[in-house]
């Protein structure tokens, strides 16, 4: 179920769009789904509807609209003519992001047993969440939703997390005796219990073994926490794993990390999308590195920001550098402090430590770019691209203004501008005299008036 407003979010994006460690909040509950191979995955929607569909178009899920929002099983009745005759349905939350597959399994095949299986945790204050009656023989009754339930029905510590799993059967033939006699005057799923009972069908509950893996996303505060509590949890399977962390609280990790054994990562770092840390790397603080491979025993300074780029084993890159997609460094490259790199290659050994932009550029073995170099690889409407071959020295502030090829060995003066090959082991330079005013003088600054 995905059709809510989540009216305390005070947000015009969707509820469960809302991201949690770089991915949506559905997308979690999703992927806990598909690890089941449904014969059928619904999502309901209401609230920007177009915009959740859009979101996981690529997914091969059946959506369905709830319009108007009279509760959660009027949402489940516009999910009917999409359902089975036979086998289980298991119903969901959307925003409930951390509950895990197994437990939706165990959830699924007791259901099997024609029988009503909730998910259901125990707190000493579960808060506004619905309470579950059972009798003096602990069989479960009912399920009073918060604003329905009396004091003595507050105080009681099991409540229903929203997740069910039940006959399609038996679900088709029970929403349409639900009714809307409660305080909120909607069709309460929850309603499904009594009828249960009624019919004198199992209703039995799985626990939850966590407070996290049911807790559900309401508010922006409840957001950060979750957020906070996979964030630790990352950060301990990687400490776990032989990675060093300068602080486990203080990174962030929005996609997939994968680090092999001694790699050091400092603080108030951010990792987004498939990022590959090979043994010995050491990332300093404040990186974001986003879809990358970085090899053994490179080293990454601080305040780099790394997209889409690989980089080789014992490189240095940073600090302050900035590595767009398409950047490829080989073996014991340097990108130095405000240097960009983009849609470029370097061969092992070469260099561009200070102040340079290489944009599609192919660069050797063992060049050294000097400081205030660019590639004019853009004319206004189409990009060109760069080649400097093996051992070539560029010197500062040089502009390489593409299409153009530095062959092996060349050296390019500081100041040039080269807008034609420069020839293999010769000196290339744009000539200038330099000249010397006799007798100038130094402007002073004028006095202020009194």
């Amino acid at each position: 179920m995905a059709a809510g407003l989540g009216q305390r979010m005070n947000s015009e994006l969707p509820k469960v769009l809302h991201p949690l460690a770089g991915q949506p909040l559905l997308a979690y509950v999703l992927n806990a789904v598909e690890a089941l191979k449904p014969d059928k995955a619904i999502v309901v929607v209401g609230h920007h509807a177009e915009q959740v569909a859009d979101a996981f178009a690529a997914r091969g899920l059946t959506f369905v609209l709830q319009r108007p929002q009279l509760g959660t099983g009027h949402a489940v009745m516009q999910a009917v003519p999409e359902l089975p005759d036979e086998g289980v349905v298991l119903i969901l939350n959307g925003d409930v992001p951390l509950v895990q597959s197994s437990t939706l399994a165990l959830l699924v095949e007791r259901a099997r047993s024609d029988a009503l299986i909730l998910l259901n945790h125990e707190l000493d204050d579960a808060g506004s969440y619905g309470r579950v009656i059972r009798d003096n023989h602990a069989n479960i009754r009912k399920i009073v939703e918060f604003k329905d339930a009396t004091a003595d029905e507050r105080a009681i510590r099991e409540w229903y997390t929203g997740s069910m799993a039940l006959p399609a059967a038996r679900l088709k033939g029970w929403l349409g005796k639900l009714g809307t006699d409660n305080k909120q005057n909607e069709y309460y799923l929850t309603g499904l219990v009594e009828l249960a009972v009624t019919e004198k069908v199992r209703v039995d509950a799985v626990m939850a073994a966590t407070e996290w893996e049911v807790q559900g996303v309401n508010s922006r505060g409840e957001q950060a926490a979750l957020e906070r509590m996979i964030q630790r949890q990352r950060a301990a399977s990687l400490m776990a794993a032989g990675v060093t962390l300068a602080d486990p609280a203080r990174i962030d990790i929005r996609g997939a990390l994968t680090c092999q054994r001694d790699v050091t990562i400092d603080v108030n770092c951010v990792f987004e999308g498939d990022v590959e840390l090979a043994a010995n790397v050491r990332i300093g603080p404040h990186c974001v590195i986003r879809n990358a491979n970085i090899r053994e025993g490179a080293v990454i300074e601080a305040f780099s920001h790394i997209d889409g780029a690989s980089v080789g084993a014992h490189a240095r890159i940073g600090p302050y550098a900035r590595l767009r997609p398409g950047a490829e460094l080989g073996n014991d490259v340097h990108i130095g402090n405000f240097v960009e790199v983009k849609a470029s290659s370097f061969g092992a050994g070469s260099k561009a430590n200070h102040l340079a932009y290489i944009g599609d550029t192919t660069v050797g073995r063992q060049v050294n770019i000097g400081a205030g170099t660019i590639t004019c690889n853009y004319d206004g409407a189409n990009k060109h691209r760069t080649v400097i071959e093996d051992n070539v020295h560029i010197g500062s502030d040089v502009q390489l203004v593409a299409p153009v090829t530095v062959k092996a060995g060349a050296t390019i003066a500081a100041g040039t501008t080269v807008w034609r090959d420069a020839e293999a082991g010769e000196l290339t330079l744009n000539p200038k005299q330099q000249t010397v005013r006799a007798g100038w003088t130094r402007p002073v600054k004028k006095k202020a008036d009194a």
